[in-house]
């Protein structure tokens, strides 16, 4: 009896490995329009791991991949293909918990982000925002990078 009470303990063991590993396991978020890009450059739009949505730096690209080069527009652009992305995970902007922001001349630009950025996030509790001077984008003068808490009904 007892070695039969130890296989048994075993295999529901080995249940709850398989069962918990299936669940943190990562899973490839593409919005439905997905730009030229993610293949160009071989990486995610987002990883869902549990249910945290880990989010690629979205940029102001058209669908072809090529940057957009009105500055306001293309921070537009940036903020419409995180939201699509979002959207394939279930999530909205009220999803985000932290936000990080890339700009290649953060001085000039700051007028232009803060105008978008109050459109979206017009009321309070807002999530927490990073923003990193940098001096290269690939061909971008803005990038954004989020974390968010998928819903527990996506």
């Amino acid at each position: 009896m007892g070695s039969s009470c130890c296989i048994a303990a075993s295999a529901v063991s080995s249940q709850q490995t398989e069962t918990s590993s299936t669940m943190t396991q990562r899973e490839a978020i593409f919005p439905a329009n997905r730009h030229a890009l993610y293949e160009e450059h071989g990486y995610s739009a987002a990883i869902r791991s549990g249910d945290l949505l880990f989010v690629s730096g979205q940029v102001g690209s058209r669908s072809d991949g090529t940057p957009e080069p009105d500055f306001e527009r293309q921070v537009g652009l940036a903020f419409e293909n995180l939201k699509a992305t979002l959207e394939a995970a279930g999530c909205t902007f009220e999803d985000l918990v932290d936000l990080t922001t890339f700009h290649t001349d953060p001085e000039n630009q700051f007028e232009t982000i803060m105008a978008a950025k109050q459109k979206i996030f017009s009321k309070a509790p807002y999530p927490n925002w990073t923003a990193v001077g940098v001096n290269w984008l690939a061909g971008f003068d803005f990038e954004i990078k989020v974390i968010a808490r998928i819903p527990s009904n996506a």
